[in-house]
């Protein structure tokens, strides 16, 4: 490229190429930073965020909005969304560097409010040694903190049916995952993020001990936002319900909808199974059919097919013969897996076999937003989910 004509009252570059070939090269430029300093990036956007109006940008550009849910417009979105209400999230394992770089950049982004739990010495000395900026952040350690007493008494409460004592409570408080669950069940924090070091079980055991679903009755389940290059996918049950029958497949089937249209995923929604339409029959195609009966009593509005194979419900092509009037075949959003061990080893496979990203587990059905990370988790799943989980704590009750 030559210098910059000078002359010129706008900016101008000359270049030794014909027209068709500068165009070819224009329209293969992405819209992405790439850099190898994270803070760096995480500063200057937020800096960019909080002196630049972008709705106002963005208005007078007059830019027409994409149909296509790309990962990256998926995750701008969603980092966007945290910031409009800034929510106070804990995150429970302060002893991995990986979360201590994660919450750095939340906080130089102004994504959210971050809280992380460790021994506060422990704590620095990590962050310390792999150079992490640790200064804008709250840093509590259970054992030493004032509401542990208050929260091993609300604990001792609410599991006193079990015959829980207060010493015993107290101990429990020292788990860090109990103890940041708790501030989000007492209104210290908005939600809590875990599992990077620990697993899901250790996660999610403490909010369906106490934090429970809505309404104190409501199914708790699980998505992944599988992020593939041109489109985002949402799967459902992978994590949480093992052997859901008609009614829990259903219930899951709503939620993970309700969840997709929430985050810019317009829900269709497929009721996987290994037989498409009338096709096959048997208890496990039986169960689907009538799940999907049920959520087109409870939700006329929603577009859902099943029983449909996964083929048919990505492909054209093949859905056009096999469900050629149907309004999800083809073109579905939402996957519904018949139960645990489907949907947990298709993500993991199309995870590993394709290079789509996956994003989750994400928790629905609880009345506060607590959420898992794999123990894979790079720093950039853990900002992701920590902005999905931001941006839940901004729903009413």
């Amino acid at each position: 490229m030559l210098p910059l004509l000078a002359q010129a009252p706008f900016p101008v570059f000359r270049v030794p190429l014909d027209s068709y070939d500068v165009a070819r090269d224009a329209a293969a430029v992405r819209s992405e930073i790439h850099t190898g300093e994270n803070r760096k990036l995480a500063a200057a956007l937020g800096v960019w965020s909080r002196h630049v109006n972008e709705a106002e940008m963005l208005d007078r550009l007059a830019l027409p909005r994409p149909v296509t849910m790309t990962p990256l417009r998926f995750l701008n979105e969603v980092i966007e969304k945290a910031r409009k209400q800034e929510r106070s999230i804990v995150l429970a394992e302060g002893d991995d560097v990986r979360v201590l770089r994660a919450a750095e950049i939340l906080r130089r982004r102004d994504v959210c409010r971050v809280t992380v739990l460790g021994n506060l010495a422990a704590v620095h000395e990590l962050a310390a040694a792999h150079g992490i900026d640790v200064s804008g952040l709250q840093v509590l350690d259970p054992a030493g903190s004032p509401f542990r007493e208050r929260f091993a008494a609300e604990y001792c409460r609410l599991r006193s049916h079990k015959g829980m004592t207060m010493e015993r409570a107290r101990e429990i408080m020292l788990d860090r995952a109990y103890f940041g669950t708790m501030m989000v069940q007492l209104g210290e924090a908005d939600g809590m993020v875990s599992g990077a070091a620990h697993t899901t079980a250790n996660t999610i055991r403490p909010a369906l001990e106490f934090v429970k679903g809505r309404d104190g009755a409501g199914l708790v389940s699980s998505v992944f936002f599988m992020l593939f290059p041109d489109r985002v996918f949402v799967y459902g049950d992978c994590a949480v319900v093992p052997e859901p029958n008609a009614e829990q497949l259903a219930e899951i089937a709503i939620a993970s909808a309700a969840t997709a249209s929430r985050f810019g995923v317009e829900p269709r929604v497929a009721m996987l199974s290994y037989s498409t339409g009338g096709s096959g029959t048997g208890t496990a195609v039986d169960k689907v059919r009538r799940a999907t009966e049920l959520v087109r009593a409870a939700r006329p509005d929603l577009p859902v097919e099943g029983p449909i194979q996964y083929d048919a419900a990505v492909d054209a092509t093949i859905a056009s013969s096999k469900l050629p009037a149907s309004a999800v075949a083809g073109k579905a959003t939402v996957f519904i897996f018949p139960d645990l061990n489907t949907g947990n080893n298709t993500y993991k496979a199309v995870e590993q076999s394709s290079g789509a990203v996956a994003v989750g587990p994400i928790l629905q059905g609880l009345r506060k937003p607590i959420n898992d990370l794999s123990r894979g988790s790079t720093v950039e799943d853990i900002i992701n989910t920590v902005a999905i989980t931001a941006v839940q704590a901004q729903e009413p009750g």
